[in-house]
């Protein structure tokens, strides 16, 4: 089901079924909907009730792409945060072999497989869909395994591509497929919409989050936002050293407090609105390039943060490296 801030976008993309590019990139900051509206407009091409506004819900087809089983789907994950999926004998065997830690990326292999699937008829006489998202985390082998499909695409294949930061994809595979930019909804809706959802801060956490919904309704229903008030009221109160947690988990929660507390500090001492309400004070004209300098460094390590050697010592080094 796509987002109420979403809809007019949808009207307008349901119109492209008529002249179906065979490549879609949605595209736009995370925790907007983008895979959401990327999979109601798959289920949409699949459907095959009478509407022609949107998918029904009651065909076979729309029962099989709500379940996750549509012979005609193919998703195109990560490992670390696609749907787990039930397998059984040797496949179970060999997987259990594997490493414990799933894969952040899309791999070479996955993109391979679809080969079998994209080349051989509809199941139901439709499309056949692939979904990538998030598309900037295929691997450069796997970007130049999907660009081949892309440059030659089967007949009645379609590829969906859903992208939090476009600009990471290789130029080839943008420039062959049709962008769709989605945009952060206006802010009263996005606040109403939390608090029917049970956040009691809305305005602070869409702040936080800047300005996407999802993102806010995870900081403010669950354990990440708790994580995230801890670490800001610890760097807040000056004791540093008792945000450098040596919990993995929390590593890329403190690698986005400080990059946001720092981009508000650098704002402020600019004369401009803090955007991420963190409560930090100004920084001093003389330290604001400093800080802006340290928020983008940051920013490169909340993508190290999944995976440093030793949690403690990489937090330790984050925090040391803090402005004065």
């Amino acid at each position: 089901m796509i987002h109420d801030w979403n809809r007019t976008l949808w009207t307008d993309l349901a119109s492209t079924a008529e002249r179906l590019p065979h490549a879609l990139l949605i595209h736009g900051p995370g925790g907007i909907g983008k895979r959401a509206l990327a999979e109601h407009f798959a289920q949409f091409l699949l459907c095959e009730g009478p509407t022609t506004e949107c998918p029904c819900g009651r065909c076979e087809a729309c029962r099989w792409f709500v379940a996750g089983n549509h012979p005609d789907v193919r998703w195109l994950e990560p490992e670390a945060i696609s749907k787990p999926v039930a397998i059984e004998g040797e496949e179970a065997d060999r997987a259990g072999s594997r490493s414990a830690r799933p894969s952040l990326e899309i791999k070479v292999e996955q993109v391979r497989a679809l080969a079998d699937f994209l080349n051989v008829g509809s199941h139901r006489g439709r499309h056949r869909i692939a979904l990538v998202h998030p598309a900037e985390d295929m691997n450069l082998h796997a970007a130049n395994s999907l660009l081949k499909s892309l440059e030659e695409p089967p007949s009645g294949a379609v590829f969906v591509l859903v992208s939090h930061r476009p600009a990471r994809l290789l130029a080839t595979i943008r420039s062959r497929c049709v962008a769709l930019p989605v945009g952060l909804p206006e802010r009263a809706g996005a606040e109403a919409w939390l608090r029917a959802n049970g956040v009691a801060d809305a305005a602070r956490w869409l702040d936080f989050a800047g300005g996407a919904p999802l993102q806010a309704l995870e900081y403010g229903s669950g354990p990440r936002g708790e994580t995230v008030t801890r670490l800001l009221n610890t760097l807040l109160a000056g004791t540093t050293q008792g945000a450098a947690t040596s919990d993995r988990e929390e590593v890329e929660a403190l690698a986005e407090v400080l990059q946001k507390l720092a981009l508000d500090r650098a704002f402020a001492a600019f004369g401009a609105e803090p955007k991420y309400a963190t409560g930090s004070s100004a920084a001093t004209s003389a330290s604001a390039y400093e800080w802006l300098a340290f928020a983008r460094a940051m920013g490169h390590n909340r993508a190290l943060a999944r995976h440093p050697l030793n949690p403690k010592l990489f937090a330790s080094d984050m925090l040391a490296a803090m402005p004065a």
